[in-house]
C-alpha cells in the first residue's frame, strides 16, 4: 500500500508528549505576542500634533508595545485557541 504525501506529512509530526506541550504552548503564545504587538502599534499610534515627531519615540514606543505584548500574550485566548487546535489536528 502506498503512503500519500498527507500521510507521510503527518508521520513527520512529532509526538505530542508533556515535553513537546510545553514547547508548543510556548510557541503559540509567541505567536499570540506578534499579533498583540502588530495590534497595540496601531492603536497606540500617537498622531498628537502638540508632541514633536522623533525617531527615539518611535523606537520607545515599539519597545514598550512589545513588552506589552509579551506580558499580556496567553491571556486574550488566540493561543489557547491555536494550541487546542494543533493538538486536535495530531490526534
Amino acid at each position: 500500500m502506498k503512503t500519500t504525501a498527507l500521510e507521510a506529512y503527518r508521520s513527520a509530526i512529532p509526538q505530542i508528549d508533556e515535553k513537546n506541550r510545553a514547547r508548543l504552548k510556548e510557541q503559540t503564545d509567541a505567536f499570540e505576542a506578534i499579533i498583540l504587538k502588530m495590534l497595540l502599534d496601531q492603536a497606540m499610534q500617537a498622531k498628537d500634533p502638540l508632541l514633536p515627531k522623533d525617531p527615539g519615540r518611535d523606537i520607545y514606543n515599539s519597545m514598550m508595545n512589545e513588552e506589552r505584548s509579551k506580558q499580556l500574550s496567553g491571556a486574550f485566548g488566540y493561543s489557547e485557541l491555536l494550541f487546542n487546535y494543533l493538538v486536535e489536528k495530531k490526534s
